[in-house]
């Protein structure tokens, strides 16, 4: 991201946000545990590792993200931590990422500071701005395609939804929700900065391939934008 913060600090959004992150995750699947999951999917082209444990004692779920943070250190592709701030700084994450039921975006940013990654879950336009005012670095925004999970049709927002929250702010929207790889060239074309992908690469036979295919298709956009 190009700009500061509101409060004009500069922050950990002054460095680049990956285009394509890849959440791991042990209970939709029990194939690939997470570490596994996040190695075969940085080979595949995933610039950013999101580690996502819902379950779980807090003892095993920092044993876990150790794992993936030592993946990650050693392929030097960022990772962050979903929801849990306590993780993301026993772990020496390069961020966190927080829902619109966790803690506030403020409130993180002044325990973890200028330098951590703050990412901001927002299902609404006036909720991006909110997490940009507060001080998010990007935005998660959806769900934007149909998900086997939000079965209420008027919950998807469509690319129409994206771009409009795209648009109300000057730091990078990645696409959540529902997001295949033929729904890339739309969600770009739309104003995301990038996607997040879950079932779609953890639930994947060849996650490595999966995440291939997804970069190959957020390379070819973004070739076809520079023509």
């Amino acid at each position: 991201m190009e700009d500061p913060s509101p409060n004009g600090e500069p922050t950990a959004a002054d460095s680049s946000i990956g285009r394509l992150h890849v959440l791991t995750d042990y209970h939709l699947q029990q194939n690939h545990p997470h570490a596994e999951l996040a190695r075969r999917a940085i080979r595949g082209g995933a610039d950013t590792i999101q580690f996502r444990q819902k379950h779980g004692g807090i003892q095993n779920t920092l044993v876990e993200a150790r794992k993936v943070a030592a993946v990650c250190t050693d392929a030097s592709t960022p990772l962050i931590v979903d929801d849990q701030i306590d993780i993301t700084q026993a772990v020496e994450a390069e961020g966190v990422h927080l829902g619109q039921n966790d803690f506030p975006v403020d409130a993180a940013r002044s325990i973890l500071g200028p330098d951590t990654i703050i990412g901001a879950t927002a299902t609404k336009t006036h909720q991006v701005v909110e997490a940009y005012e507060m001080g998010a670095d990007y935005i998660g925004f959806g769900p934007v395609f149909p998900t086997t999970s939000k079965r209420n049709p008027k919950s998807v927002k469509g690319p129409e939804g994206l771009a409009e929250a795209s648009d109300a702010v000057p730091i990078p929207v990645i696409a959540i929700g529902g997001v295949t790889h033929d729904r890339v060239r739309p969600a770009l074309e739309a104003g995301a900065h990038g996607v997040a992908v879950l079932s779609a690469v953890a639930t994947a036979t060849n996650p490595k391939q999966a995440t291939a295919r997804f970069r190959a298709s957020i390379d070819g956009v973004l070739r076809d934008s520079d023509a």
